[in-house]
């Protein structure tokens, strides 16, 4: 037949570059032969060359045959539409590059995407949402259960983040005042929800 075989997929892909290269013969690029059969043909003397291209640019045997592939059988869905048959080679060399750059491209995405969300925390299960929900209803009920002013502190200082200074300026009071209605406040939180401070 004249045409070297592509190993099977459980090889390494070295051994799929280092065949030698097939001599094309054959009515490959024959324009009165039918789709089917030109395409065969096409199939049957050009395969091993272009998987072996396309692990060359992907890196890997399986990808490189699923690019091919598809090429393949893009190519059986256009064939009338290929306009010299004698560029029938070349367009699928051309072809396959493209599937691979494509392939490529889709590969650095997904390394971005992987990269971008690599320190985001994992999902947390149901019942620790659960959980956390009840935790923050009971403290939040707690906070409501204080003295204005205490509340307005806390919120102000651990919701909002906002120093000492500032919170004074907010409120009108002196820095001292914020301090001590702070702990005050902190105290009759750890109280209400049985902690400790």
């Amino acid at each position: 037949m004249g045409h070297t075989s592509v190993p099977e997929p459980a090889s390494r892909w070295t051994g799929a570059v280092s065949n030698r290269r097939p001599t094309p013969s054959g009515p490959a690029a024959d324009p009165d032969a039918g789709t089917a059969g030109s395409v065969a043909t096409l199939f049957r003397e050009h395969h091993g060359e272009l998987v072996r291209l396309a692990v060359l640019m992907v890196g890997d045997l399986p990808t490189a045959e699923d690019v091919v592939q598809d090429v393949y059988a893009s190519m059986c869905s256009r064939w009338s539409q290929i306009a010299a048959r004698d560029t029938v080679l070349p367009y699928v060399r051309a072809a396959v590059l493209n599937g691979c750059r494509s392939v490529l491209r889709r590969r650095v995405i997904a390394r971005r995407f992987r990269a971008a969300h690599r320190d985001e925390p994992p999902a947390k299960s149901a019942e620790s949402q659960v959980i956390l929900s009840e935790d923050r209803r009971q403290v939040l009920a707690a906070l409501a259960r204080l003295p204005r002013r205490r509340r307005e502190v806390l919120v102000l200082r651990y919701y909002l983040g906002l120093s000492e200074a500032e919170i004074a300026a907010v409120l009108g009071i002196s820095p001292g005042t914020v301090k001590s209605t702070a702990a005050r406040g902190l105290a009759a939180l750890a109280r209400e929800l049985g902690e400790q401070s």
